[in-house]
C-alpha cells in the first residue's frame, strides 16, 4: 500500500509517518520545500506550492489514499490577515489536491483529512458527537467548516471521504502540551477563568493509530478524535503538574489578561468542548490511554 501525505514534517504527520514505515505502507510526502524533497524506499518527497496551485503530480503515482494535514497553524496571533492565511493555506491544498486528480487517471480510493473539534461551539454542558449540526459562527468553527466542505469535493471523484475531528493533542515533542509544562516547571502554573472548561484531549499515538484504522477499514465519514475520558482545564493542570512533581498554587488567570496578551486566539484557552469518541470506539477502534494520568506518566515519565 501507498499513501501520500500533506503535511507529513508536522507534529502529527511525523507520527503517522513513522507508523506507516512500522507497518509496510509506502509514503508519499508533499512539501513547499525543494530542499526537503528526500528520496528512499519507503519515502519519496514531492513538490507542490498550493499558493500558485502547483504540483507534481508523480506524487499521485501508485497511492491508494491521501492523509491530508496540511493548514496554517492557528497557534499564533489571529491578525486580521492571518485569519485570512489559516483560511486560505486549508482551502488552496484541498482544492489542488482535487483539482489534480480531475485531470489525471490515478488510484485513489480514500482520503483522511484532520479536522478539528473547533466546530463545536462553546459550552460547558453539551456532550458533542458527530451527529451535531448547530454550529456557530465562530472563526475556529468557520475555519473548520469550511475545510470540511473543501473536502467533500473529493466524493465528486468517487473516492471515500473520511474527516478526523482532533482534539487538544498531548505529546512530549510539540504541541500544546510542551507549552503548559513551561510556567509549571517553574513553579508559575495556573489553570485558565474558573477552569471549568472542558478539554478533550487525545494521546499524539493514539491518534496516529487513529488515522491509520480509518485507513485499514476504509471507514467513510466524520469521526472525533479524543480520548473516551475528557477532563476540565483545572484538572488537566493539576494532573499536569502532579506528573511533574510540582506545585500548583497561584491563582487562576483571568480571561480578560489572555484576551489583552493573545487578542482573540485567547478563545484557544477558555473555550469548551466536551466531545464524544463513541462513533470511534463503536467499530472496534481502542483506546491505549482511555485517561489523562496515564497518559502523563507516558509522556512525561
Amino acid at each position: 500500500m501507498r499513501v501520500l501525505i500533506t503535511g507529513a514534517t508536522g507534529l502529527i504527520g511525523q507520527e503517522i509517518v513513522k507508523l506507516c514505515h512500522g507497518r509496510n505502507i509506502s509514503v508519499n510526502y508533499l512539501t513547499t520545500s525543494k530542499s526537503k524533497i528526500n528520496q528512499s524506499a519507503k519515502t519519496q518527497g514531492f513538490y507542490w506550492n498550493p499558493k500558485q496551485q502547483d504540483i507534481d503530480v508523480n506524487c499521485f503515482k501508485e497511492v491508494d489514499a491521501i492523509i491530508n494535514l496540511a493548514g496554517a497553524t492557528v497557534s499564533k496571533r489571529w491578525t486580521s490577515a492571518y485569519k485570512k492565511e489559516i483560511i486560505a493555506s486549508r482551502k488552496e491544498t484541498t482544492q489542488l489536491l482535487v483539482n489534480s486528480l480531475k485531470s489525471i487517471d490515478h488510484t485513489v480510493k480514500q482520503v483522511i483529512s484532520a479536522s478539528a473539534i473547533g466546530i463545536y461551539p462553546d459550552s460547558l454542558i453539551n456532550y458533542y458527537d458527530e451527529t451535531f449540526q448547530d454550529f456557530d459562527t465562530s472563526f475556529l468553527s468557520n475555519v473548520v467548516q469550511v475545510w470540511e466542505q473543501e473536502v467533500d469535493a473529493f466524493s465528486s471523484l468517487n473516492i471515500t471521504v473520511s474527516k478526523i475531528r482532533i482534539g487538544l493533542v498531548l505529546s512530549n515533542k510539540g504541541g500544546a502540551l510542551t507549552e503548559m509544562i513551561k510556567p509549571i516547571k517553574y513553579g508559575a502554573g495556573a489553570a485558565f477563568g474558573d477552569g471549568r472548561q472542558w478539554q478533550s484531549w487525545i494521546h499524539i499515538s493514539d491518534l496516529a493509530q487513529l488515522f491509520l484504522y480509518v485507513l485499514k477499514h476504509q471507514l467513510e465519514g466524520v469521526y472525533n478524535a479524543v480520548a473516551p475520558s475528557p477532563v476540565t482545564n483545572q484538572e488537566l493542570t493539576k494532573t499536569i503538574a502532579t506528573s511533574l512533581n510540582k506545585p500548583l498554587f497561584l491563582p487562576n488567570i483571568p480571561r480578560i489578561f489572555m484576551k489583552l496578551v493573545l487578542g482573540e486566539m485567547h478563545t484557544l484557552l477558555y473555550d469548551s468542548q466536551r466531545v464524544s469518541s463513541k462513533k470511534i470506539e463503536d467499530t472496534g477502534f481502542y483506546f491505549e490511554y482511555h485517561h489523562l494520568q496515564p497518559a502523563l506518566e507516558d509522556l512525561l515519565g
